[in-house]
């Protein structure tokens, strides 16, 4: 899984972004990998200088390197703190081939 925030142009105007994303292993009819894919759900708002001042942030977690998820989602839900009385001015899910 990945969380990830930053002020970014992606859909033509500056935008607050928080990226949460979770990626699947795609196995192919022998149970071999075959490919990765990606699931973006992206919330957008409107640019002020409390979110940008924020700056840009990324982590990873991966169920298979011996950490804790409670641990790991708690410590991204103090990045949300000044998200939570905001409301996203734009809700984005997608599927991304890796």
């Amino acid at each position: 899984m990945l969380f990830q925030y930053g002020t970014y142009a992606f859909s033509g105007r500056p935008m607050f972004t928080v990226d949460l994303t979770r990626q699947f292993d795609i196995s192919d009819d022998g149970g071999e990998h075959d490919r990765y894919v990606q699931m973006h759900c992206e919330l957008r708002y409107e640019c002020e200088p409390a979110l940008e001042a924020l700056g840009s942030f990324n982590s990873w977690f991966f169920h298979d390197a011996d950490a804790d998820l409670d641990e790991w989602l708690a410590a991204m839900e103090g990045h949300l703190e000044l998200l939570l009385a905001r409301v996203p001015s734009e809700i984005d899910v997608y599927e991304e081939p890796v």
